[in-house]
């Protein structure tokens, strides 16, 4: 199965997919607003600000399945997004990330092996899915990597630049 195939919504509830992202270079990342992680935010922002005009884009997917650390309502979650970080960058509805309502996207996802060629269930809030124009992941990172490693930089320009 095709990522791009997967259906998924909005954070405000609309149809969606990876099919709307086509040709573009996604940065997908489970995100949480009361999460020590949290200020990855700003990071993810900066990234969608960079490289938002080369065909690139972050897509944020709520997720509650860590230390309830996503609690809050569609609007709460854009709020909060919206006035805290200045995030511009599209949301999806929250997602569960493991276990035995685990979203499709994220069967085909946890998959995907990590630098170090580890596989399985998403860590924790913040864990990073570079997925290429080509509609497949380019590489996974964890949730402590930071938006701004370079790591995760040169990753999205090689994308960008393929």
């Amino acid at each position: 199965m095709s990522l791009y195939d997967i259906p998924l919504r909005t954070l405000t509830g609309e149809p969606t997919s990876l099919a709307d992202y086509r040709g573009k270079t996604v940065l997908l990342v489970n995100v949480a607003s009361k999460c020590g992680l949290t200020p990855q935010y700003a990071g993810l922002e900066q990234l969608q600000k960079t490289y938002g005009e080369k065909g690139f884009t972050v897509l944020g997917a709520p997720c509650n399945q860590f230390g309830g650390q996503e609690p809050g309502s569609a609007e709460e979650i854009q709020t909060f997004c919206s006035a805290t970080y200045g995030v511009t960058f599209p949301m999806l509805e929250k997602l569960e990330v493991n276990g035995e309502h685990r979203h499709p996207l994220y069967q085909e996802l946890t998959q995907v092996t990590d630098a170090e060629g580890e596989a399985g269930d998403i860590q924790w809030n913040f864990e990073k899915f570079l997925i290429g124009t080509d509609g497949k992941v380019a590489a996974r990172f964890r949730p402590r990597t930071e938006p701004d490693a370079p790591e995760v930089v040169s990753a999205i320009e090689a994308q960008l630049s393929a």
